[in-house]
């Protein structure tokens, strides 16, 4: 039995330390999401991405630029 692809908001990052700044923002705040592998159809220098609900990308960039993190990309896609 397989997975149902969703929508998910998908961050990337230059760095692991941005990726793994955003998770400890998240998990302080209350935040959705996870870190997980970047998938194949985003380019991402470090290799790790935060996956979300879309409708949780206002909130998450609001939260990274307040503190500093910087965000490499942003995409929609089904995973």
């Amino acid at each position: 039995m397989s997975r149902q692809r969703q929508l998910r908001l998908v961050l990337s990052f230059r760095t692991a330390a941005a990726a793994m700044a955003l998770e400890r923002l998240c998990l302080d705040r209350g935040l959705p999401g996870r870190l997980i592998p970047t998938p194949r159809q985003i380019t991402a220098d470090c290799g790790l991405a935060w996956s979300a609900p879309p409708e949780a990308e206002a909130a998450l960039r609001a939260a990274a630029e307040e503190s500093g993190v910087l965000l490499d990309g942003t995409n929609f896609l089904e995973i």
